[in-house]
């Protein structure tokens, strides 16, 4: 275990190095944010001054060097627009969006898991055909489309949701809702799949012969078995709904990490994008890792080679 955790940690470093460079490159290239921060009447000296007080005077080698000292030090500087630490507004904004993003995979896995074993149950049957459809449309249907569709449905027509905002549990149902039918599909899909490969499998049917209930097999031996790949969708699933988070976010008016990036974005603020981009990279590492780890406490044959 050691030495599997002491691996991915050389492994995440180069990750990060890759990706540091990766980002600087990107949000420098994408424009002058000076010009954005002044008036539009501002003289030249004045934009000179200015651009020499952020720094950004310098060649982009020492300005990368300089960054890169930075990202070790967790270390970002002070936000362009909001002038306040960019890390520390990150972190501020985070738990807004894992509480989003955690109770979508939350309300997915508790209703995609059953409807996946159900299906893979009543095989080719009217069950299975609907379950599959529902799961296929989710997966097809844009992810800002449904929540706009969901907001002139519940909101404006039926006014039973807010359409904006994050001050109740009301707020959470309209997003929650919408990032959980996108996920829905996949793990349902994978859930009849893997459950459908074990349900054959000579431990299950040596089960059945034992006289154990239909029950205890198909949640006890069966789906144990067939959760690794479910787990592993799951994990994967992850990396989906933080980027779907960036347009739900925008379009509910939620005040978490994904709406600040892209509010930063459009004003070519570099230490929050950086910073964001950063904390995001570091919690999917850890996912991963965690992903991982699950792996051999539900199969012990897995091992972390």
């Amino acid at each position: 275990m050691l030495t599997y955790l002491g691996r991915r940690l050389v492994m995440s470093l180069v990750v990060l190095f890759g990706l540091s460079l990766l980002v600087f490159t990107m949000v420098n290239l994408s424009g002058d944010p000076v010009r954005l921060l002044l008036p539009p009447d501002a003289t030249n000296a004045q934009v000179d001054e200015l651009r020499r007080t952020l720094g950004l005077d310098a060649p982009l080698v020492e300005r990368y060097w300089r960054f890169l000292g930075q990202f070790v030090r967790f270390d970002f500087g002070d936000s362009l627009q909001f002038r306040q630490d960019a890390l520390g507004l990150v972190l501020e904004r985070l738990p807004a969006t894992l509480s989003l993003a955690g109770l979508a995979i939350l309300l997915a896995v508790v209703v995609g898991v059953p409807l996946g074993v159900l299906a893979a149950l009543r095989r080719d049957g009217a069950s299975d055909a609907v379950i599959t459809g529902v799961a296929v449309t989710g997966q097809s249907l844009p992810v800002f489309w449904v929540a706009v569709m969901s907001i002139l449905l519940f909101a404006v027509q039926l006014k039973w949701l807010p359409a904006a905002g994050a001050a109740s549990w009301r707020h959470y149902v309209l997003p929650t809702g919408t990032l959980a039918l996108f996920l829905l599909g996949g793990i349902v899909r994978m859930t009849r799949i893997s459950m459908l490969e074990v349900l054959g499998a000579a431990y299950v049917r040596t089960a059945s012969a034992k006289g154990l209930r239909r029950g205890r097999v198909v949640w006890r031996h069966a789906l144990r078995n067939a959760a690794i790949p479910v787990v592993t969708v799951i994990g994967l699933q992850l990396r989906f709904v933080l980027g779907g988070s960036v347009i739900t976010e925008t379009v509910f008016a939620w005040p978490g990490l994904g709406r600040l990036l892209v509010r930063s974005v459009y004003a070519r603020d570099y230490p929050v994008v950086e910073a964001g981009v950063l904390v995001v990279a570091v919690f999917l590492i850890l996912v991963n890792t965690l992903v991982d780890i699950t792996f051999t406490l539900l199969n012990p044959r897995v091992r972390l080679q």
